[in-house]
């Protein structure tokens, strides 16, 4: 077409030299075809540099979406992680707390239950000191006692002689 249309411009400018060509038909018709081979010529360079642009735009923000989906990505992971190491020191710190209790209700039994045996002990100390003091005090009163009796009964049963043959006596047995 862009063809025809140079060949008829070419007959017309040779027919009547180089002018003005004042029919609105064939002029609007020339006009158009030059416009529409502008346009496609530098129309088409500039709609792509527009579009190339455009999409390099474009491909930038959603190079920088993936980026930042990726960063998202990566702290999700690390704060899940951080999240499963601190449940597992909870539950090791839980651990270590109930073993500590345990071993310290197990230390304060300990400590009171032999805390209850020294009493028991100290208990039954004090009662054999008071027991054998009681014992004590029973036989010096019976030994008083019987000594009282003997006497009384040495002054009715033994004179004079029978009280000299009995002291020689326990004179010489303490010689032997």
């Amino acid at each position: 077409m862009i063809g025809t249309l140079f060949l008829l411009n070419a007959e017309a400018g040779a027919e009547s030299g180089f002018g003005f060509n004042f029919d609105i038909i064939e002029t609007n018709l020339i006009n158009l075809g030059i416009i529409f081979v502008l346009l496609i010529v530098y129309g088409g360079k500039v709609v792509g540099n527009i579009l190339s642009e455009r999409r390099a735009k474009i491909e930038a923000e959603i190079r920088s979406a993936e980026a930042r989906a990726q960063e998202s990505k990566d702290a999700l992971a690390v704060a899940q992680k951080n999240l499963k190491e601190a449940q597992d020191n909870a539950v090791k710190i839980r651990s270590q707390a109930e073993t500590n209790a345990e071993k310290a209700k197990s230390a304060v039994l300990a400590k009171g239950q032999k805390e209850v045996e020294r009493l028991k002990a100290s208990a039954d100390a004090d009662l054999n000191s008071e027991q054998e003091r009681a014992i004590a005090q029973l036989r010096s009163r019976v030994v008083a006692m019987a000594l009282e009796r003997v006497e009384s009964r040495m002054g009715e049963v033994l004179n004079d002689d029978k009280q000299r043959q009995l002291i020689d006596r326990s004179i010489a047995k303490l010689g032997e």
